[in-house]
């Protein structure tokens, strides 16, 4: 086809393998994408790609593998600033004893900022794309993820107790709807609400979001049968576990996304299925904090939908998306004793496509689509580590794949080229973060 017949597109990328995520597990070898205006308009073999497309910007990315942009379903941004502060404690103890303390000395708009940014270069480095935040000032959150252009879900934090952002649960709530309203429409960020577990909210509190997400059609995402304790201590003080009494409040909907549940019987999972409601798997954070482990391949086995998070930098210690599908898979095998369950193929989608549909956007992104949005990551399987490649797949849920991150694509929009972040400084950054270190080093010293 002569130029003049060539059609004219923003972005063309040619890949050795592109993994779209779809019901067959495709594996397309030699394969292109299409971009324009932000979103894909074809997939096709590169061969056709060359003869079809004219593009503005085009990328050869010879042994490199295309795939969805990752979808960190549940975290705390700007708790990267607390990475390592509190290691190897149980759940509790780390909370009431450490974190908390550390949250009511700290917090502030600026700890967030710095915090919230360090998360994302972290992020983006390591090929995520759309994060899902659950913090202290979700307005500075919103306003970061907006600068940095990183897709993001922040669920405004809801306690009965006060912060640095709120004194009441009524106050939380307004707060949080006053920021809805401002990214109300926004392309890459959306509002839910972030209640944070049923022990630290009350039942009225909890009945009123209830409400509020049937009438604003708001997810709601919630700390829920995190440890055994939460599960005896809801028995003892309502009679039933905690999902059962969710229930009688009205909270269950395909618009709960219920983070960790480590601690599941039958009636739980019954419940699941029957409301929609969704999972979000954190497993290194339940290990490193021996909470417990969620009965993964039984919950999907069910046909409910489970996503992936890291959690916190506080309990993890880091935001790779790669390392979590990693450790999701072992530990599945290994909780199961069945070396099939969660194989690499079901993993890398829960870290897409399960992500995407946790969060109610899976008519945008979480899979390389026609019509969907390009966010889009690239990881180079040529050096040593990745060598051979005998099943691009395989290799990107068990190698070591969140080193090898090339190029990511957020909404269209080139954020990382050749393993560098194009918007962020990170020397600045470096320097901010610095500052907050020794701040909480002689914070810590004062106590």
């Amino acid at each position: 086809m002569s130029e003049q017949h060539q059609q004219r597109i923003d972005t063309l990328i040619h890949a050795q393998w592109v993994i779209p995520v779809d019901d067959n597990n495709s594996l397309l070898e030699n394969h292109s994408v299409a971009i324009t205006d932000s979103r894909i308009i074809d997939i096709l073999p590169t061969s056709q790609a060359r003869e079809c497309y004219q593009a503005t910007e085009t990328f050869e990315l010879n042994e490199q593998t295309l795939i969805p942009g990752l979808i960190n379903a549940h975290g705390h941004a700007a708790m990267t600033l607390m990475r390592g502060l509190a290691d190897d404690l149980p759940l509790m103890d780390w909370l009431k004893n450490h974190i908390w303390p550390a949250e009511q000395r700290l917090m502030c708009e600026q700890f967030v900022a710095v915090g919230t940014e360090l998360a994302i270069a972290e992020m983006l480095l390591s090929g995520t794309t759309c994060f899902s935040d659950m913090y202290f000032f979700p307005d500075v959150v919103a306003k970061m993820a907006h600068q940095h252009k990183i897709r993001a879900q922040i669920s405004t934090p809801i306690l009965e107790f006060p912060s640095a952002w709120a004194s009441h649960a009524n106050e939380y709530i307004q707060k949080g709807l006053s920021v809805k309203d401002n990214y109300r429409n926004h392309p890459l960020i959306d509002i839910g609400f972030g209640p944070h577990a049923p022990y630290t909210v009350s039942d009225k509190s909890l009945t009123r979001i209830s409400i509020l997400a049937d009438e604003l059609d708001a997810s709601i995402q919630i700390h829920l049968h995190e440890t055994a304790q939460e599960i005896t201590d809801a028995a003892a003080n309502h009679g039933s576990r905690p999902l059962q009494h969710l229930a009688r409040l009205n909270l269950l909907s395909p618009r709960l996304q219920c983070v960790h549940m480590t601690q599941v019987d039958d009636q739980d999972i019954a419940l699941l299925k029957e409301y929609g409601c969704h999972v979000i798997h954190c497993p290194e954070s339940n290990l490193k904090l021996a909470s417990g482990i969620s009965p993964v391949k039984k919950l999907l086995d069910a046909g409910i939908n489970v996503a992936l998070g890291t959690d916190g930098a506080a309990s993890n210690n880091d935001l790779d998306m790669f390392g979590e599908m990693k450790t999701a898979a072992l530990l599945a095998k290994g909780f199961s004793q069945d070396a099939a369950a969660l194989p690499a193929a079901q993993v890398l989608r829960m870290a897409t496509l399960n992500g995407a549909k946790a969060l109610g956007i899976d008519n945008t992104t979480g899979s390389l689509e026609i019509g969907k949005v390009a966010d889009i990551v690239a990881v180079d399987m040529s050096p040593l580590n990745m060598q051979p490649v005998h099943n691009p797949v395989s290799q990107l849920v068990y190698g070591h794949a969140g080193q090898q991150v090339s190029h990511v694509w957020v909404n269209g929009e080139l954020l990382v080229a050749n393993k560098q972040l194009g918007n962020i400084d990170t020397n600045a950054l470096t320097n901010k973060v610095q500052q907050w270190r020794d701040k909480i080093a002689n914070s810590t010293a004062d106590t």
